[in-house]
């Protein structure tokens, strides 16, 4: 049993790596606010996840946040580390919670389009009230600054509330989505080498 809590706690280190490294690997997506950069870290927060239990997650999450920071650092005082974890969280674990209570594809589906719905929510919440306050204030900005960024790739973008129905919403979406459909290809291929790590 120890050698398999061991194990585990490795495989929560090597993905939380995984996660770390793609959470740098960012790309801009078309029509969306500049300062939302699309990445697949959540991949193998939820992989993990489902394979782990919801404690490992939470575990990759946060070894994901370490090795961003020993990498990069921060240029936010850690304001977007903490709001990252928190729409991770948000994401991954009523997923995980709700496949584990009920193993099967339709509860791994529902789970997703769960977290996904709740962390475009919480997305408004961390961008309108801690994020782009954030940046306001550091650069000397106001957020009438801010919507004319976002105007200058969507017209569309007059006020906050278009922020985050044409922006922050469908962005979330987006990536919630692509890494939904991604798990759902892989998990079935990955999780049986997980579990044969953990249990040699």
């Amino acid at each position: 049993m120890k050698k398999q809590s061991i194990r585990q706690m490795a495989l929560i280190g090597i993905l939380g790596g995984m996660a770390g490294v793609l959470m740098l690997l960012r790309t801009p997506l078309p029509l969306m606010p500049p300062f939302m950069d699309f990445d697949l870290a959540s991949l193998p927060e939820i992989i993990g996840g489902f394979a782990l239990g919801p404690l490992a997650a939470v575990g990759i999450i946060i070894v994901k946040i370490i090795v961003k920071l020993a990498l990069m650092g921060t240029n936010s005082m850690f304001t977007g580390e903490i709001c990252n974890v928190i729409l991770s969280l948000v994401y991954v674990l009523p997923a995980v919670w709700i496949y584990h209570h009920h193993k099967s594809k339709r509860s791994a589906e529902i789970g997703m389009v769960c977290g996904t719905i709740l962390c475009a929510v919480a997305a408004v919440f961390t961008n309108l009230c801690i994020i782009i306050p954030f940046y306001a204030n550091l650069y000397g900005m106001q957020m009438e600054d801010i919507i004319a960024m976002c105007q200058a790739v969507n017209p569309y973008v007059t006020n906050p509330l278009m922020l985050a129905v044409l922006g922050i919403i469908p962005f979330n979406f987006i990536k919630r989505g692509v890494e939904s459909i991604l798990t759902m290809l892989l998990y079935k291929k990955i999780s049986p080498l997980m579990k044969q790590y953990i249990r040699q």
